[in-house]
């Protein structure tokens, strides 16, 4: 069957694919920039690998930012074991590659090439990796099926699989059995995940539930963040500070005018909103819903701070410096399409709060489970639970612990999944 959906993939799915993605790349910028980046991808990466010297080579391929930040700390742990690995990193998204280019562990990083047969077999060729590792679930087929014909080890790691997943359905079934069949070790964040993918009837994969690098990586940043100032400490002074981070619109809706009130009755609280996306649009539109119930400054304009109650990060990455600074977080996404990563709050020991959709991440329904977070269903019940959690420093401090304890009991999974890693290379490492 594998020759079978082999032949169905190359000669008509991966052709549709890629007319829908020219299609999609005229009208949005993001696959326009995919689109770009992968014209000279082949020269960029003979280039660099030219550069190579001797050693044994492993490639991690995510699919963007978000999914990199879990193969970090295997990359870090693998580099500080075996200094003389030679790390190769592929995206398929132009968020991932172009926020990453200045990563010093990695040797290479390159755009993963559109999955043709032909494509997979160039990029190998110039590769050439003693072993493949792919995060979480940005699995290509033919890069999959030409790396174990070649003999190379392939590895997943942080793999999740819902058990009513539409790959069980019956045709895609038997198509993800063939590729899926191809992996060596799948290493998975938790066993419900190990239980949905024998699902799949698989034979040839190592099934193993190991955890999630998350923990590992989360924990690491959150060391260097507190050492950060980003905020003059002056500023933070004798406040309460709440953290909005990752918002959307949607977030923003039902957050800003709970935070308002309890600002109105409530003169010591900060708030510190962080839009996911602060593009001058979405900052502007937000300046105008606070105008006339509270003051408001740009986080770039901070040197002029006169004693505004709501800053607005107009900038990008320093999320998680500030949620050291926060009394409580709230995580944006969870009034949209899904809520965004809950562990960069919960590690600094603060109650986490967040919208009902949540369940597209294990991570949340565990954060309630243990006490460390908070669901709210809309504007009423979020001012109810920021105003308890602010009026009781003893709930809000045991509820910040157990969110801590949470994020510690869950680390590992590196060391965890370099034992699977180091197996399979070459025994010159």
């Amino acid at each position: 069957m594998k020759r079978f959906w082999g032949a169905a993939y190359s000669f008509f799915v991966i052709p549709l694919f890629w007319i829908a993605f020219q299609a999609i790349g005229l009208v949005n910028a993001k696959a326009r920039r995919a689109i770009r980046g992968r014209v000279t991808l082949f020269a960029d990466l003979e280039r660099q690998i030219a550069l190579l010297g001797p050693g044994t080579r492993v490639w991690f391929h995510s699919s963007s930012m978000g999914e990199f930040e879990q193969a970090k700390p295997i990359i870090a742990e693998l580099k500080r074991r075996h200094p003389g690995t030679l790390v190769v990193v592929s995206f398929f998204s132009p968020s991932g590659y172009e926020h990453s280019r200045t990563y010093r562990l990695a040797d290479v990083i390159t755009y993963l090439p559109f999955d043709t047969r032909r494509n997979a077999r160039r990029f190998l060729d110039l590769v050439r990796p003693d072993a493949a590792v792919m995060v979480r679930y940005d699995i290509w087929p033919n890069h999959i099926w030409e790396t174990h014909a070649r003999g190379i080890p392939v590895l997943i790691a942080n793999a999740t699989m819902r058990m009513r997943t539409k790959r069980r359905l019956p045709i895609a079934r038997s198509f993800h059995h063939s590729v899926y069949n191809d992996i060596d070790d799948i290493l998975t964040v938790a066993a419900s995940d190990v239980e949905a993918f024998r699902l799949f009837s698989l034979d040839h994969p190592t099934l193993r539930a190991i955890g999630d690098t998350r923990y590992d990586q989360v924990t690491a940043r959150s060391a260097e963040a507190r050492k950060r100032r980003i905020i003059p400490p002056a500023i933070t002074a004798g406040k309460r500070v709440v953290v909005i981070g990752s918002s959307w619109h949607e977030d923003e809706e039902v957050v800003i005018p709970a935070c308002l009130r309890l600002q109105s009755e409530t003169g010591n609280v900060l708030v510190i909103v962080v839009p996911h996306e602060p593009t001058e649009e979405h900052i502007e539109e937000l300046e105008r819903d606070i105008a006339g119930k509270a003051t408001s400054i740009r986080f770039s304009g901070l040197n002029e701070y006169a004693g505004e109650n709501i800053i607005i990060v107009d900038s990008v990455g320093i999320l998680l410096v500030l949620y050291a600074l926060a009394h409580i977080a709230f995580v944006g996404g969870s009034f949209r399409q899904g809520i965004h990563n809950v562990l960069e709050a919960a590690v600094f020991g603060i109650p986490v709060l967040f919208g009902p959709r949540h369940r597209n991440s294990h991570e949340p329904i565990m954060l309630v489970e243990c006490g460390g977070g908070f669901v709210v269903e809309n504007t009423a019940e979020l001012y109810r639970t920021l105003q308890n959690l602010l009026a009781d420093d003893g709930a809000r401090q045991a509820s910040g612990e157990r969110a801590a304890k949470f994020v510690e009991s869950h680390t590992g999974a590196t060391a965890r999944f370099l034992e699977h890693l180091e197996g399979r290379l070459p025994k010159r490492l």
